[in-house]
């Protein structure tokens, strides 16, 4: 199973983690590339040319992946851009918010404390978000139901920009491709922010 909860068939691609060396799949790992200039970069499509260099998706083993592994990994001295954690932990928060807008227009998502609350009830739900700025009160309200996925690593901006909306507190989506793409994501994401627990200082929801 991977960092993002879902599960794997044998022969999914494994990598291993230059920081760790654990081996582990593909799913739960971070993508880097040597550029031209021989600087680090961070390729969370898995789409750039070059040999992939691997990092467990924690921002303390990226941390640690600049004093040093990423030079040994590519067998030559190589630039790691300051505040390299922090530019892989804006790219995945991008890449969240990109997925659940998809996830959106595809008829899978919805914001909102009733509607979710609705889709709770009916059972209709495979990944719960909520705001990590948002009220530890309101949150509590509602639940995560079991076989889905909880996550509130984004803020109410950040969802409220996947919905759309100025801000949105909770959201929900319905079992489906995309839902799973979301949920690995967000695993990523989850591990180069660190919660503070429900620190919530965000309103309700904003209306369309």
């Amino acid at each position: 199973m991977t960092r993002g909860g879902k599960r794997t068939g044998q022969d999914e691609p494994e990598r291993r983690c230059i920081v760790s060396g654990d081996v582990q799949p593909k799913a739960g790992l971070i993508r880097f590339v040597i550029g031209p200039d021989d600087r680090v970069v961070p390729d969370i499509l898995g789409r750039l040319p070059g040999r992939g260099i691997w990092v467990t998706a924690d921002r303390k083993l990226i941390e640690r992946a600049a004093r040093g592994a990423f030079s040994r990994a590519a067998r030559r001295q190589v630039t790691v851009p300051e505040g390299l954690a922090d530019e892989v932990e804006h790219q995945l928060a991008r890449r969240v918010t990109d997925l659940i807008a998809l996830a959106r227009k595809a008829g899978l998502a919805v914001c909102g404390f009733e509607k979710v609350k609705e889709r709770l009830a009916q059972e209709r739900v495979r990944v719960l978000l909520q705001a990590s700025d948002g009220s530890t009160r309101g949150k509590s309200k509602l639940w995560t139901p079991t076989g889905a996925r909880y996550f509130d690593c984004l803020t109410a901006d950040e969802l409220g920009l996947a919905f759309g909306r100025q801000s949105v507190i909770h959201g929900a989506l319905a079992a489906g491709t995309l839902s799973d793409r979301v949920v690995e994501e967000a695993a990523k994401l989850r591990g180069l922010r660190s919660m503070d627990g429900g620190q919530g200082t965000a309103g309700e929801d904003t209306e369309t």
